[in-house]
């Protein structure tokens, strides 16, 4: 009996170690997310607009108690560090340190204090180039937290480490060896929990329990077996309940990513209008010192448009949390492309680059929002210009546009390299991207966008390089016209 009762303590301490351990990765996972959101904000104009990054960063510490703390520090030391959450350390000198020891891959390093604390820094961008060290300040108590009142027992015990062994929860040395050890399963915070149970000879033979074993099989050997399979119940019922609460937490930080990556998918829509605003106050220069004042006057008015459109974005962003209203009207998307080629013809010049554009002569009219339209081919023809930069024969991107039934369809394709197959049924995943400094972002949010205006994007298989589709449903008098 008394082998059976530690092996039932054993067994119970082993389920809740499991337990732990997948809650625990899964909270460690969602770190990785907050940082790339993070990052995403500051490489897009933390200077200017820090309180773009404050707001974020209160977001995720408001829905994720554990994340005690976010710095951002510049790495040459000229400007100030922007913290949010607690102040009890200067990590400053921390950060810079951790964050030069980067090769891609975040940091962990033991807070400087005695608070049980860790930091992950990561590089921002994350390139030899970086200008940034971002560091989240995680709480190693509250990421162990959870409802189950098991660890609450005076008898158990659990320890978490850094992978290097430096230890975050726990006392170390307290006389009682770990009887579970497992690595979180993170690539990139791969913590070291362990758990332990102590057991005395009244905890593997309980006097009433004996006592009470040995009643039931001299004395009622069937209700031995009803009370067993009412055990069973109780347990299983309990188990139950915990995992329906498991899911129902699961489910609410699923929401609160989506948010993290609504705010990195607004910061990486700013690029288009800025990228714009660029070139035409290039352009403006350029104008004046000809003295052609009468061209620099349009210039600057598709100044003003494009910097309103940036602050359209910007109130996008800040407003997240509220629901409202898409500004769908009539667009022609043959506008929408010649936008995105404007944008894009100076990147396509420097490559040595041609865009071809084949148009219908009349219009191609959906119903959608033209600022999210126009981004969607920005992306498209972006990705398709760095494709073809990697090609060392002729660097080429189309755009073919038609009518097609009761749809307008928009191919973009190029003569890059083409699309890894490892990556192919993931490219509108986000945060999956096949160039060393993409977000990961801009086939996510295309899909999302294209999807949210009623149509499709998907890629075709091609011989050579890379076709992507765009399927949009034609307004009823585009659809008269083509007909």
């Amino acid at each position: 009996m008394a082998g059976f009762e530690r092996n039932a303590r054993l067994g119970e301490l082993t389920a809740e170690s499991e337990r732990l351990h997948a809650v625990a990765s899964q909270r460690v996972d969602q770190h990785d997310a907050h940082l790339t959101a993070l990052s995403a904000i500051a490489v897009a104009g933390a200077e200017q607009r820090p309180d773009l990054l404050r707001e974020v960063a209160g977001a995720i510490m408001r829905f994720y108690p554990r994340v005690i703390g976010v710095s951002l520090v510049p790495l040459d030391g000229v400007g100030g560090t922007l913290e949010i959450g607690i102040k009890e350390a200067q990590l400053g000198d921390v950060i810079r340190a951790a964050a030069g020891r980067s090769t891609g891959a975040p940091v962990l390093v033991r807070h400087p204090s005695d608070r049980p604390a860790y930091l992950i820094v990561k590089r921002s961008p994350n390139t030899e180039a970086a200008r940034y060290g971002l560091a989240l300040v995680i709480d190693a108590e509250a990421l162990l937290d959870g409802d189950s009142a098991y660890w609450t027992r005076t008898e158990t015990a659990r320890w978490l480490a850094l992978p290097d062994g430096t230890p975050l929860v726990g006392v170390v040395g307290d006389g009682r060896a770990p009887q579970f050890t497992r690595a979180l399963s993170s690539g990139t915070q791969p913590l070291v929990l362990k758990t332990a149970i102590r057991m005395t000879v009244s905890d593997s033979l309980p006097p009433r329990r004996v006592a009470l074993v040995f009643a039931l099989i001299a004395l009622f050997g069937f209700a031995l077996r009803v009370v067993g399979r009412q055990r069973a119940k109780v347990r299983a019922a309990e188990a139950r309940a915990e995992l329906s609460g498991l899911e129902t937490r699961l489910t609410h930080a699923s929401r609160v990513n989506a948010l993290g990556e609504m705010a990195s998918g607004m910061a990486h829509e700013l690029t288009q209008p800025l990228t714009a605003i660029l070139a035409q106050a290039q352009a403006a220069r350029h104008l004046a010192a000809r003295g052609d004042t009468d061209r620099v006057a349009q210039i600057l008015e598709d100044v003003v448009g494009q910097t309103r459109r940036a602050s359209a974005i910007l109130e996008r962003l800040r407003t997240w949390t509220r629901p409202r209203a898409r500004n769908a009207e009539p667009i022609d998307l043959r506008d929408c492309i010649r936008v995105a080629e404007t944008l894009l013809a100076g990147q396509a010049a420097e490559l040595g680059a041609r865009l071809n554009l084949t148009m219908p002569p009349t219009p191609l009219t959906v119903e959608g929002d033209r600022v999210e339209l126009e981004q969607v081919l920005f992306n498209l023809m972006r990705n398709a210009l760095d494709a073809v930069a990697e090609s060392s024969g002729a660097r080429e991107v189309a755009v073919d546009a038609s009518p097609d039934g009761e749809m307008a369809v928009i191919d973009v394709s190029d003569t890059g390299p083409g699309i890894r197959p490892d990556v192919r049924d993931r490219l509108f995943t986000p945060f999956v991207t096949t160039r060393e400094s993409g977000t990961g972002l801009g086939l996510a949010l295309s899909h999302r966008l294209v999807e949210r205006a009623g149509g499709d994007l998907t890629v075709i298989e091609t011989r050579e390089g890379a076709r992507f589709r765009i399927s949009l449903p034609l307004v009823r008098e585009a659809q008269e016209a083509a007909e």
